[in-house]
């Protein structure tokens, strides 16, 4: 019986690129990693590890895969949004239809995996978030 997502692994020509994009503009930590015969690191949120990148000398020709993207739940869209906006990341923000209403910022990482991050629906956009909906 599956009980939780456990994590989610990403390979990357990059580490060094990779690493700061997750640790220093979203916030992830980096944590113990077993001793594995190839580079790469694991990020951690709360004491539990949720992204696993393992280093390459080339990405993969065809790429693998058919995730579309990974989502983390999250908190402080404005700071988020700043953030971003200071490492010239490009990102789009969404409110979600239905009734939670929460708002869904999207962005690239540096290897073209895209990003979700979800914010409650009570906390306040920036004031330009209707022009970021196009990315």
């Amino acid at each position: 019986m599956i009980l939780r997502m456990d994590h989610f692994t990403i390979v990357s020509d990059q580490l060094q690129v990779t690493r700061d994009f997750y640790v220093e503009v979203l916030g992830l930590v980096e944590g113990p990693r077993p001793p594995f015969p190839v580079p790469g690191f694991w990020l951690y949120t709360r004491n539990q590890p949720v992204l696993h990148v393992v280093g390459v000398a080339q990405m993969p020709e065809p790429r693998r895969g058919v995730l579309d993207h990974m989502a983390f739940h999250a908190s402080g869209l404005q700071t988020m949004c700043t953030r971003l906006i200071e490492h010239g990341v490009r990102f789009k923000i969404i409110r979600a239809p239905g009734s939670q209403r929460t708002w869904q910022l999207f962005m690239q990482d540096p290897n073209g995996v895209e990003v979700e991050l979800d914010f409650d629906a009570s906390e306040e956009p920036p004031a330009d978030w209707k022009e970021r909906r196009a990315g």
